[in-house]
């Protein structure tokens, strides 16, 4: 009897694992079939090995997001400019091909940001990085007239005082014999920057070691680049599978950002309501309105916005104005450290546009007059984009470039490629701000082409020639320190901080 049990037992379990096999094997079978029937039509886009159901995941195995980078312009040399992954069930189109990006940005039918954006919906719901579609298209219309000059021009205080804020906080560092990372105190500076801009409210980041806003910010960013770092972390469902405690650490402090957010909001249009100039004001460009301010002016269809679309889009402009600028000012110092007769002819047109007085206030004019500051700024931005990739998502069936695109294909752009790319830049690795700027405007982009491009470049420009412009007035950039090691953390960033030293500059 316990012969006949134990054979039963037996004969069960391997009716189990077969029953296990089969249906592995079918659920495989069934893949491949599904995915060769949607690529039917890509036979002439290359491809690494596929394997069934994980797909292409192989290449990403252990590598960390400083190796992103290397992966990024290593896999165009097996494949070709253009090339398609499977990402599990998620075809992706990789592309450093002009032609073809140039067909991706200006298409309406690639208008909407790719998957990974999604990872952000907690925090930012639909704003404007998020978003597509009619509400996007509304949005941006809304948002647009923040960014008219005359209200940028009343941004310039505010990066010239918040500036000064930074120059002070480097005098302790400027001996002239040691290297200092300015990784934090570049952060604050344009934490305090894009708060007062954004909700016009001062938040003391630089001044208060114990900003609440600063602590949650920075909390929120390492969960999000946990979750990039991570595959599995990018699905709502399976982070709070296999992550539960972080998850519910990231719906903590998602909380707490939108109560801060909420509460300003709600203090602002209490203010608005109180001033006896409030009738259909369009802007009043007199007076310094915040980005927030615009927002509570204005209406959709004759309704005004929710406290909820306010502060997404709020919120957008805090995500998405803050380590963007710490970037792009930590990357342009860094090369101008190393770069001493860049250094010196920046100087010298500082000292012809401004003057020779280092607590000048500085001027919208001034800076629009930094021609030359602006080159350097953007041959930073080429040699370390902001920005390494970007991504979109076919709306339908598409052709780029005579090559047909399904619907829902997620599209990858490595900006770390194409602004390297030796046909469209000679020398790509040196940093030269006298280069040509290149006759197809979407071979250069920092700040992105066609209809989702940055809605807020100008104001970018303004704010990272505010700072740099005032540390060099008051300091001389030497190349201490070790170099840069880039690395994606939400944006391009460096492992090591941007190491330098700082001296007194000589007032004579």
């Amino acid at each position: 009897m316990d012969d006949w049990v134990a054979r039963s037992y037996t004969y069960d379990f391997k009716m189990c694992v077969t029953v296990l096999i089969v249906v592995f094997l079918a659920i495989c079978l069934l893949d491949v079939l599904w995915k060769k029937k949607r690529i039917s039509r890509l036979k002439n886009i290359p491809s690494p090995i596929s394997l069934p159901l994980i797909g292409c995941i192989w290449i990403y195995i252990g590598k960390k997001p400083d190796d992103l980078i290397t992966l990024a312009r290593d896999l165009p040399k097996k494949y070709g400019n253009t090339f398609r992954v499977w990402i599990f069930n998620i075809l992706a189109i990789y592309t450093s091909d002009l032609k073809d990006i140039q067909d991706i940005l200006s298409n309406k039918a690639v208008t909407k940001k790719n998957r990974m954006y999604s990872m952000l919906h907690e925090w930012l719901g639909d704003g404007l990085l998020v978003s597509h579609g009619p509400k996007w298209c509304t949005r941006r219309k809304i948002i647009t007239p923040t960014f008219h000059f005359k209200i940028l021009e009343q941004f310039v205080e505010i990066f010239d005082r918040q500036s000064s804020i930074l120059v002070k906080k480097l005098k302790a560092h400027a001996n002239g014999q040691t290297p200092f990372d300015v990784h934090e105190y570049i952060g604050l500076a344009t934490l305090d920057v894009i708060s007062e801009t954004a909700m016009g409210t001062t938040i003391n980041a630089q001044t208060d070691e114990n900003c609440e806003y600063v602590k949650l910010l920075t909390k929120v960013t390492d969960i999000f680049v946990k979750r990039f770092i991570n595959v599995f972390y990018r699905n709502d469902r399976l982070f709070a599978i296999l992550a539960p405690r972080l998850k519910k650490e990231n719906d903590k402090v998602v909380n707490k950002l939108h109560a801060f957010t909420d509460a300003i909001i709600k203090k602002r249009k209490k203010e608005l309501h109180q001033q006896q100039n409030l009738k259909e004001t369009e802007l009043d460009t007199k007076q310094r309105m915040a980005f927030l301010d615009v927002l509570l002016l204005s209406t959709v269809d004759g309704k005004p916005l929710s406290n909820t679309d306010i502060r997404e889009e709020v919120d957008t402009f805090m995500f998405a104005g803050h380590d963007t600028t710490k970037s792009a000012i930590g990357f342009t110092l860094y090369c101008i450290s190393r770069s001493p007769e860049v250094q010196q002819k920046l100087v010298q047109e500082i000292n012809d546009v401004i003057g020779l007085d280092v607590d000048k206030e500085i001027t919208y004019r001034h800076l629009m007059d930094l021609k030359y500051t602006e080159k350097v700024i953007k041959e930073s931005l080429r040699v370390y984009p902001t920005v390494p990739f970007i991504g979109r998502q076919t709306l339908e069936d598409c052709i780029i470039n005579d090559k047909f695109i399904p619907k829902d294909t997620t599209i990858l752009i490595p900006l770390v490629v194409l602004m390297k790319d030796p046909q469209i830049f000679p020398e790509p690795e040196k940093f030269l701000p006298e280069r040509q700027t290149p006759d197809n405007p979407y071979a250069f982009l920092p700040f992105s082409a066609g209809p989702r491009n940055c809605i807020g470049q100008r104001y970018a420009m303004l704010e990272i020639k505010a700072i740099v412009t005032k540390i060099l007035r008051h300091y001389e950039l030497l190349p201490f320190g070790a170099p840069v090691q880039p690395t994606i953390s939400v944006v391009l960033n460096s492992k090591n901080g941007w190491q330098m030293g700082f001296r007194v500059r000589d007032k004579n």
